[in-house]
């Protein structure tokens, strides 16, 4: 079985090779040709979490398991099978895997989504999925500016210094959340958030929101209103996952008593009713989206090493 590193996985899956696997894996979705199981969670009393998620389609099928504890952090690993006789062909180091393919399913919402004149990036959070998504959005819309706002100074101030250097991109830190996403084309949530980091009276019309920083129903990113009351196109990657994970979602059903996820499944061909409708994606992440970009880099690594 290969044993593929963190280096290998940044070396060989760029965000556009990501970008255009997560949408196979949506079209896959859609036509029944990938099989997906929601997360599941091992909770500890001493604050540690096994998380674990499963997907597969013909060629391939996987797992991602990672632990989580608030002293130490994530730690990911991603076992890859082969579909045909199920041997075990490939463990990851996944810690880069899963930031780069959840950027890369933002990527995919905003490209089918985003107004093609949206320029404006506004991102709420500078954690470790913040990058990633600055990344996608620069590959799907020729970005001018991009505006950043987290809690602490230093961090937004460093972080936009930063993504600016990498990405040849006008980034700078604002003062507050609102200087961040009002008159933005693009917004992007990225945080762990348990209450609302913006208000709906920030959003302009037209605007693509991508509200991707938690996955826990008691946390949410998104205020009710904007959720209910902005007449927005309301996606998510799996219907399935947000009852058990979207609390952007399930809290505003449980606040209006609401009996159904007030959003549809993210899938080829959904567009905007309008240019000035507001659209969302609520991202939680999806096991095919891991299985699918680490079968390529499976394949691009059995290449190369054949090559030799």
């Amino acid at each position: 079985m290969l044993q593929i590193t963190e280096e290998q996985v940044l070396a060989t899956l760029t965000m556009a090779k990501a970008i255009e696997l997560v949408e196979l894996g949506f079209r896959q979705l859609a036509d029944g040709t990938a099989v997906n199981h929601p997360r599941r969670r091992v909770i500890l009393p001493t604050g540690s979490i096994l998380h674990y998620m499963a997907a597969g389609n013909s060629d391939y099928f996987g797992t991602k398991i990672y632990s989580t504890n608030p002293k130490t952090g994530a730690h990911f690993t991603f076992l890859l099978y082969r579909s045909a006789d199920g041997l075990p062909v490939a463990q990851f180091q996944a810690n880069h895997l899963g930031q780069i393919r959840t950027g890369a399913a933002s990527g995919a919402a905003t490209n089918q989504l985003a107004r093609p004149d949206a320029d404006t990036l506004g991102i709420i959070g500078t954690g470790f999925q913040a990058e990633t998504q600055i990344a996608a959005m620069a590959e799907v819309r020729k970005l001018k500016q991009v505006r950043v706002w987290s809690r602490q100074a230093d961090r937004r101030h460093a972080f936009a210094a930063k993504c600016a250097a990498r990405f040849n991109l006008n980034v700078r830190a604002t003062t507050t959340a609102r200087e961040a996403v009002e008159n933005a084309g693009i917004v992007v949530t990225a945080t762990a958030s348990k209450e609302p980091v913006l208000e709906a009276a920030w959003i302009s019309p037209g605007t693509h929101i991508n509200a991707m920083g938690s996955n826990w129903t008691i946390r949410r990113e998104l205020p009710t209103d904007l959720i209910l009351d902005s007449n927005a196109l309301v996606t998510v990657d799996s219907v399935e996952d947000a009852q058990l994970e979207s609390g952007d979602l399930v809290i505003p059903m449980q606040e209006r008593g609401l009996t159904a996820i007030p959003a549809i499944d993210f899938r080829p061909g959904i567009e905007r009713s309008s240019p000035a409708q507001i659209t969302i994606f609520k991202s939680n992440g999806l096991a095919i989206q891991d299985v699918l970009t680490a079968a390529w880099i499976y394949e691009q690594c059995t290449q190369s090493t054949h090559s030799k």
